[in-house]
């Protein structure tokens, strides 16, 4: 049975829920079905937005230490690795959004899902950061890249450094979530949120999910001329001429997926 399903409303907006108990640890064989289930929802059509969660009082709490015992070269470290990096880059540059909503205990592993999708909503009260430092190791599933293009070199050294831990509306402050939501409430906000954005066409969703991938790899410049062209060619398409035309007619688009 996998650790990690989803369920699609009427509106496209998949739920994905990990649930390995206790406390969801992202084993070998957790990773594998994270996989798989991601894979299914980006080739399954009806799918416009992820919400990813855990079950139970944990979003991810980490790796599963008890396989560290088995790595003791440089190699076994670098290719346990491997399939984790492969599956966080696989949502990141996802053309369809996932927002993480972030119910509880999000540590090393967790923290970098979290990183990973597009958007995160956390519980006040969930716990957040990167402790890998306190076992002779440093984070892995590209923490330590990801967190200081979010939010900061100072900040990503001192989560990385100290191994401390942060709640959810510290991540708030430190721009490592979007926002904060009240306690057992994270899900939901996450839901509204991706409802909103399933409202809009497919086209300029991708295009803009794109650009702004891609923008942060270019010089200012280039990265001008790729909103450009993208803009322009999005001008072609059926859902700009009924966005346009909702617009002056006073009346809510129909989103178009060409």
């Amino acid at each position: 049975m996998s650790t990690c399903s989803y369920t699609v409303d009427d509106r496209g907006v998949a739920l994905m829920i990990i649930n390995n108990p206790p406390m969801n640890a992202l084993s070998t064989p957790v990773i594998k079905d994270i996989r798989a289930a991601v894979e299914k929802a980006l080739a399954d059509d009806s799918v416009r937005v992820v919400v990813f969660t855990g079950e139970g009082r944990a979003f991810i709490a980490g790796a599963d230490i008890s396989e560290f015992t088995g790595l003791n070269t440089q190699k076994e470290g670098s290719d346990w690795l491997k399939p984790g990096q492969e599956l966080l880059n696989l949502i990141e540059n996802a053309d369809k959004p996932f927002i993480a909503a972030i119910n509880g205990f999000a540590l090393g592993g967790g923290t970098e899902m979290a990183l990973a999708c597009h958007m995160r909503i956390a519980d006040e009260s969930a716990q957040m950061g990167l402790p890998e430092i306190k076992l002779g190791i440093i984070p892995g599933f590209g923490g330590t890249q990801r967190s200081p293009r979010l939010f900061g070199t100072g900040r990503a050294y001192e989560l990385v450094l100290s191994g401390n831990f942060i709640n959810g509306r510290q991540a708030a402050e430190y721009g490592l979530v979007n926002r904060t939501a009240p306690k057992g409430e994270a899900v939901s906000e996450a839901k509204k949120l991706a409802q909103a954005i399933a409202l809009r066409g497919r086209p300029a969703i991708r295009a803009a999910m794109k650009v702004i991938r891609t923008g942060l790899t270019m010089s200012f410049n280039d990265a001008l001329k790729l909103e450009r062209d993208s803009f322009g060619s999005l001008c072609e398409t059926e859902n700009k001429r009924e966005g346009v035309a909702a617009f002056l007619a006073k009346r809510d688009p129909v989103p178009k997926d060409n």
